[in-house]
């Protein structure tokens, strides 16, 4: 029996419906929640993905702006812009697009934006809350936008074998943060490009989480009978048609959804969840502006 989907655009709509609702409570009580996206050169799946953003924020009755800078400007610049941010009351979430330009040190930029604004949740202050389980983090999207997804479809974390295939900062690292917290209490197992014999390790999964950007990777014959399987990764694969090129994940959609008991498409799977979640975080700063004024009034 084919597995079931677990449709992160649905999922996603509903969040940001959440989302809007929220914003209006925070508007009406003289705050208008705002996200500013700085964007360094014009790399062409960046400015998609930035250009969605900007209008994710616009539904959701929320203040989006993008400011654009050169490929070729110089960190200082970006840092002086960052600074400028970091001191503007009517911004309450900063993310700064990546990749940057190669001559620039993405972790100082990520490093110079105050915490309580990276609504991206990679500054190390959010990822050590994120690892003790502190409730003002900022998590990073992605891997939140998956346990959203875990719990909107009834999956039931606790004491589940979570195999994560990557190690990424940006995944896999807050990925397994989130999911041995207390309430989660999955028991989690991080492969990556050393493991060896990986199969017998994805073969163990409850829930096997793939985030390696390599196309179709995970195959059926490495997946558990009845797993539960979060395919994160996003891949261009070139082919023969018109727009000369295809999507894939890291997992083989074909092929293991005849294994799964459920299992997320790529696109529209873990995908919208990530701008969901960013516009979540933004909000969530806004709230926590209008309690620092309140506390200090």
């Amino acid at each position: 029996m084919p597995a079931e989907l677990i449709s992160g655009t649905a999922v996603a709509a509903r969040v940001r419906e959440e989302v809007a609702r929220d914003a209006a409570a925070v508007i009406a009580r003289g705050v208008t929640p705002g996200l500013t996206v700085v964007l360094v050169g014009e790399d062409p799946a960046s400015t998609v993905y930035v250009r969605s953003k900007e209008k994710a924020c616009r539904e959701a009755g929320m203040n989006g702006e993008t400011i654009r800078l050169a490929a070729d400007s110089a960190q200082e610049v970006l840092e002086a812009l960052i600074d400028r941010l970091n001191a503007d009351p009517a911004v309450h979430g900063i993310l700064v697009q990546s990749p940057l330009p190669k001559h620039m040190d993405e972790n100082a930029v990520v490093r110079r934006i105050r915490p309580e604004k990276d609504v991206d949740g990679f500054h190390p202050v959010n990822v050590g809350k994120t690892l003790i389980g502190e409730p003002d983090a900022f998590a990073p999207c992605t891997p939140a936008g998956v346990q959203e997804l875990l719990r909107v479809a009834g999956i039931d974390t606790r004491g589940a074998h979570c195999v994560i295939v990557g190690r990424s900062n940006i995944v896999g690292k807050p990925m397994a943060s989130l999911l041995i917290q207390q309430g989660a209490d999955a028991t989690v197992t991080i492969c990556h490009s050393r493991t060896r014999d990986l199969a017998s390790h994805t073969r163990q999964a409850d829930i096997l989480i793939a985030a390696v950007g390599r196309p179709s990777m995970i195959t059926a014959d490495m997946v558990k009978p009845g797993a539960v399987v979060i395919d994160v990764g996003i891949n261009r694969v070139n082919d023969a048609s018109a727009k000369g090129y295809h999507l894939e994940g890291d997992v083989d959609f074909a092929g293991v959804s005849q294994v799964a008991s459920h299992i997320t498409p790529v696109p529209g799977g873990v995908g919208p969840m990530t701008i969901a979640m960013l516009l979540r975080n933004t909000v969530r700063a806004a709230e926590r502006t209008l309690e620092r004024q309140a506390a200090g009034a």
